[in-house]
C-alpha cells in the first residue's frame, strides 16, 4: 500500500470513505492506513456536542468553528445524521446548515449516517476522528444526533462532552434525562439573545443548581453552565476558555491521557463484540435456524435462554 497522504480535504474524505466501507478488501486497506497514521494522532482536542433537535447545534458549531479558525486553529466536524429507516441513507443537511464553515479552507465537515447505530454516532466515527487528527486538525467536534439514547457512546470517545440547552429553565429541566446531564462536562444555554436573555439567565441558574445535586463525572472538574448566542456570536470566548481550563485540569490530575487509554481499549473490545456478532448472524447453520427459533420464542414454546443456547450450539458446532 502506498504511503497515506491527507494533505487535501478531498484526500481526507476519500480516506474516511475507505474506513466506512464494509467491503473486506477495503477493511484490510483501512487497517493498514490507520496503523500508518497512528503516530500522527492524539494531538487534538476532541469535543462531543449533543442536545435536543432545534437547540442550534449546527449554528453553534459554525460560529464556534469560525471563532477558532480566526485564532489559528484547524477545525474538523464529524456531523452524524440519523439514517433513514427506509433507505438507510442519511439526511446529510449539515453542510448546508454550516455553509460558511464548510467553505473555509481550515475547516473540514463530514456528515455520516448512523446506520441505525444507537448512541447518536456513526460506526466509524472514532476512525474518522483519527484521520482528521493525522490531517492536522487540532480541534475535532463530533455533533451527535441528540436523540437522548445512549449518549454515553459519544462521551466515551471524546475528551470533553458539551450539552447544549434552550432557554426554559426549570420547565425544560423536567424534560431532559438526568443521565445525559450527568455526562456533561460543560452545559451551554444557547439562544441567549434578544428577549430570551432573561429566560437564558434563569435557565443557567436552574441548571447550576441542578448540577450541585449531581455527582460530577470527574473528581478534578466541576461542570459549568455558560450562556451563548450562535446568532450573535457571543459567549464563544467563555466556552473556549472553559475547554482549555478543563484540559489543563485533567492533565494536571493525570486523568486526560488515562481517559484516552481507557477509551482506546474499550473501542477495541467493542469492535471485537461487533465482529463476533456479525459472524454469528452470518453463520450458515445459525441463519437457517433463526426464523424457526424466533417463532418458537415469540409463541412462548421455547424459553429465550434455551433459544440462545440452540443457536450458539449451531455456531460452535
Amino acid at each position: 500500500m502506498a504511503p497515506v497522504s491527507l494533505k487535501t480535504r478531498a484526500a481526507l474524505a476519500r480516506a474516511i470513505t475507505l474506513v466506512e466501507s464494509t467491503r473486506s478488501d477495503h477493511s484490510a486497506r483501512a487497517q493498514e492506513m490507520l496503523n500508518e497514521i497512528l503516530p500522527l494522532t492524539g494531538k487534538s482536542v476532541r469535543l462531543g456536542i449533543s442536545g435536543v433537535p432545534g437547540v442550534g447545534k449546527s449554528s453553534f458549531i459554525e460560529t464556534f468553528g469560525l471563532y477558532l479558525i480566526e485564532r489559528g486553529h484547524r477545525v474538523a466536524v464529524l456531523a452524524v445524521d440519523p439514517s433513514s429507516r427506509r433507505t438507510g441513507g442519511s439526511i446529510m443537511g449539515d453542510k448546508t446548515r454550516m455553509s460558511k464553515l464548510a467553505t473555509n479552507e481550515n475547516a473540514f465537515i463530514r456528515p455520516s449516517a448512523t446506520g441505525g447505530t444507537l448512541g447518536g454516532v456513526a460506526r466509524r466515527t472514532r476512525e474518522a476522528m483519527l484521520l482528521c487528527e493525522a490531517a492536522g486538525y487540532d480541534v475535532i467536534i463530533i455533533e451527535t444526533v441528540g436523540v437522548g439514547q445512549s449518549e454515553t457512546e459519544v462521551a466515551d470517545m471524546v475528551d470533553m462532552f458539551l450539552l447544549m440547552l434552550l432557554p426554559g429553565g426549570g420547565d425544560e429541566l423536567q424534560g431532559i434525562k438526568k443521565g445525559i446531564v450527568e455526562l456533561a462536562d460543560l452545559l451551554i444555554v444557547n439562544k441567549a439573545d434578544g428577549d430570551r436573555i432573561a429566560a437564558a439567565k434563569r435557565a443557567r441558574a436552574d441548571y447550576s443548581a441542578a448540577l450541585r445535586m449531581l455527582a460530577p463525572m470527574h473528581a478534578a472538574w466541576k461542570p459549568k453552565v455558560e450562556l451563548c448566542s450562535a446568532l450573535e456570536g457571543t459567549g464563544m470566548d467563555k466556552v473556549w476558555k472553559d475547554i482549555g481550563e478543563f484540559c489543563d485540569v485533567m492533565r494536571k490530575a493525570k486523568a486526560f491521557e488515562a481517559r484516552r487509554t481507557k477509551q482506546a481499549k474499550a473501542w477495541m473490545w467493542k469492535l471485537i463484540d461487533e465482529t463476533l456478532s456479525e459472524s454469528f448472524r452470518k453463520h450458515a447453520g445459525v441463519k437457517s435456524a433463526i426464523a424457526d427459533i424466533e417463532r418458537k420464542v415469540a409463541a412462548q414454546k421455547l424459553a429465550p435462554v434455551a433459544g440462545a443456547a440452540k443457536l450458539l450450539k449451531k455456531f460452535f458446532a
